[in-house]
Order: structure tokens, then sequence, then C-alpha cells
């Protein structure tokens, strides 16, 4: 039998915000049991996939740079998440993008490859920054630049800058158009600047028509005070 590397959660760094992970396991095990089959795509050294692993789960693992993958139980296949992704037709259960998506500039592509590779009723979870908090408003209205985004560097091709700055609605849409049912959605943590702005804020919210009128798609309380969505898609039974 293979014996995994006695590597733990803090020895292989995560590339995330700090506390992400913690709070997308406690999210991610109230929805799914092991010992589904995951595949953690964007998975860095493999901090996330070695939870996975730890909690039960059957997990497989893809980045566009594998060589500084650390989990040695674990193949991580080499792939470029806005072309094909090198797995048959309706092979996993679950696919997991923690922190990737605002790495990416094609996300039609992505979707409907993972699409693909979920199985019918299969699940793909989602993490990202949310840019609808108020504390994001705050400051795109204050430098042009919502929360976790800055001036790109137009050389540099790591693939860490945060290309991609989509809202709830977006992502709903990116969902909807490759086939996946309406999305649902939690947030990590409530922004403690964002409280404050609502709470000073709150006669806006609770009487602007048109704050009742989006209050679903962009103004909901979760995300005027989120710092990181949670999305959760389902891809339709036959």
């Amino acid at each position: 039998m293979m014996k995994m590397h006695a590597h733990t959660p803090s020895e292989v760094l995560p590339i995330a915000m700090p506390g992400t992970h913690e709070a997308f396991i406690e999210f991610f095990l109230k929805h799914e049991q092991p010992p589904a089959r995951v595949l953690d795509l964007g998975a860095g050294q493999g901090a996330l996939t070695l939870r996975l692993l730890q909690t039960g789960f059957t997990v497989e693992a893809c980045d566009f740079f594998p060589e500084n993958f650390r989990i040695e139980r674990v193949n991580c296949q080499r792939a470029d998440i806005t072309d094909s992704l090198p797995y048959a037709d309706e092979y996993f259960d679950i696919v997991v993008a923690v922190e990737v998506t605002e790495h990416v500039v094609d996300h039609s592509r992505l979707f409907s490859e993972v699409f693909r590779i979920l199985k019918p009723g299969g699940r793909f979870y989602v993490t990202t920054p949310n840019i609808l908090s108020l504390k994001s408003r705050a400051r795109f209205l204050s430098s042009g630049f919502f929360y976790s985004f800055q001036l790109l560097e137009p050389t540099r091709r790591d693939g860490l800058q945060h290309v991609a700055s989509l809202s709830a609605d977006q992502y709903d849409y990116l969902g909807r158009v490759a086939g996946f049912e309406p999305v649902s959605f939690n947030i990590d943590k409530i922004q403690r600047t964002s409280l404050w702005l609502y709470i000073l804020l709150f006669p806006l919210w609770k009487f602007s028509p048109l704050a009742r009128k989006t209050r679903y798609r962009h103004n909901h309380r979760l995300l005027l005070l989120g710092r990181l969505l949670f999305l959760h898609y389902t891809k339709p039974l036959r």
C-alpha cells in the first residue's frame, strides 16, 4: 500500500488568503461526504488536496506548474485550465477551484470543461474574492480597484496575478451558459469594515428602490458583508 509522505497543511503552503482553506473545508463538508472523487483544480503545492485526503475523499489534482506540487500520494497533472482538461467525460463527482478563477481570462472554456468532466449530478465549487462587499465598493471608489485586485504587471506570466474581477451574478451567468443549474452562494466570513459600512448605510439598503430591486443578485446581505464568495454549482441529472 502506498503511504502518504508526512506533510501537514502548515508545511504545504497554500496560495490563498489566510483562513481560506479552513473556511472552505468547513463549508464543503456541510454538502459533501467521502469517498467521492474530487479534482483539485489549480492545486498549487497541494495544501487543499491534503486536507481533502485527510477527510477521506478520493482526490486528483492538476495545475499549470505541477512541479510545485508536494503531495506524493496524488498525481498532479499539468493542465492549462483555459484549454482542454486531461480527463475523460463524466469522470469526477466534484471539482473544486479554490482561489483560481480570479487568475483566469477565459472563463467560458473553463466552465464548459468542468461541466464535461463532471458526472450528472456532479458539483463544482468555486471560491473567489467578493468584489461586491462594501469594503470592496469603497476601495473601488477611492482607488479604482476592487478588493484583492491591483494594477497588473503586463510582462508577468506566473499566473498569480488577479486578472478577472467578476460579481456573483456574472458567475451565475457563466455557470448557466455552460449548462449548470442556478448557482448558490455563501461567504467565508464577515469583513469588519463592511459591517460598519453596512450599519452606517443601512437606510440606503432598506429604502432604496434600486437596492431592493437588485437585492439578491447584487445587494444581498452576504454579498455586502463577505470577504470571499463560496459558489456552488450543480450539473443537472440526465
